[in-house]
């Protein structure tokens, strides 16, 4: 893949991301409706299967070179089985809190990024207004977790508030371990290795311990449209395409509208109640992963490496 130069965003890309940045923000809540029909492993899977046909579809009409080499087997499969086990946290931790939360602290991966960055990632150092950004952050997961406390201590919502901090935690590790060990590798091959392994895995968990009825309702399937098709499909290939085009630091300036886009939403399909605590939290987590990720100068990065940094924001 040659190498592209980047430009500033217009107003068409932006609009377009910010658009793309709103059928992310859904994502949780999407999760969080198919809970009520299927387990989150069983939920899991389906979404794989059906985001690698979209990833699949797109991979052929493009002509990508998604043959898998014997020096790529062992990075695709620690890349696959840490994708799962990230998988397994954000949908476990979408169960027990609510999706305004989830969202929420989903951002702060922008976070755990700058901070593995940091000493996994040559010349990508902490600088000081980044790590003020960092404790500001966590200021604002410290009020977000208020919600657990409050009326007594609410356990569910408090497990629910860790597994989606592990998860974002996880999806950082991920992200890096990409940037390391796979930046020569096509990103529609990263992409499917991971749904291939993802379902393999969830498969064989959910047959042994996801015994609970489960029903084909039409929220179920609507879940799995928006999952699946919408954001394992065609969310990573827009992702892609705008990484590969436009400068990723101001992409993800407009993706850190995503959890107040998220709390709406969820608000109005869910019926979930904002509180004030998730408000100013959400609030102070942008904030924070906006410093955190702000460099003194724009690293130059090929589209191949850009792109597979990028590909599992999920």
């Amino acid at each position: 893949m040659a190498n592209i130069e980047r430009r500033p965003l217009t107003v068409r890309a932006g609009a377009f991301a910010v658009i793309v940045g709103i059928f992310w923000s859904g994502n949780s809540i999407a999760i969080k409706a198919g809970l009520d029909y299927a387990g989150p492993l069983r939920l899991g899977w389906m979404r794989f299967v059906a985001g690698s046909l979209v990833i699949l579809a797109w991979a052929i009409y493009t002509r990508a070179d998604i043959r898998i080499r014997r020096s790529e087997v062992k990075p695709l499969v620690a890349l696959g089985l840490l994708f799962s086990v990230q998988i397994v946290f954000m949908n476990l931790g979408i169960k027990f809190t609510t999706a305004g939360h989830a969202l929420s602290l989903n951002v702060t991966t922008a976070i755990w990024t700058a901070l593995l960055a940091h000493f996994f990632i040559a010349g990508d150092r902490l600088e000081k207004g980044r790590f003020l950004g960092i404790l500001v952050a966590y200021a604002g997961i410290v009020v977000i977790s208020l919600d657990g406390l409050r009326s007594g201590i609410n356990r569910d919502i408090l497990i629910g508030d860790a597994f989606a901090l592990i998860s974002a935690f996880l999806l950082a590790s991920r992200q890096i371990f990409a940037a390391r060990l796979v930046e020569g590798m096509d990103p529609n091959k990263i992409l499917l290795s991971q749904f291939f392994i993802g379902t393999v895995i969830f498969v064989g968990i959910s047959a042994a311990f996801e015994t609970e009825p489960w029903s084909w309702a039409w929220e179920l399937w609507t879940s799995m449209a928006y999952q699946g098709l919408l954001i394992a499909g065609f969310g990573f290939i827009a992702s892609l395409w705008l990484v590969s085009h436009y400068f990723p630091s101001r992409l993800a300036a407009l993706g850190l509208l995503s959890p107040v886009s998220g709390i709406i939403l969820a608000w109005i399909v869910l019926g979930e109640d904002p509180t004030s605590n998730l408000w100013i939290g959400a609030f102070l987590v942008m904030v924070g992963a906006g410093l955190a990720q702000r460099r003194n100068r724009a690293p130059k990065t090929t589209t191949r490496g850009a792109a597979t940094e990028r590909q599992a924001a999920d």
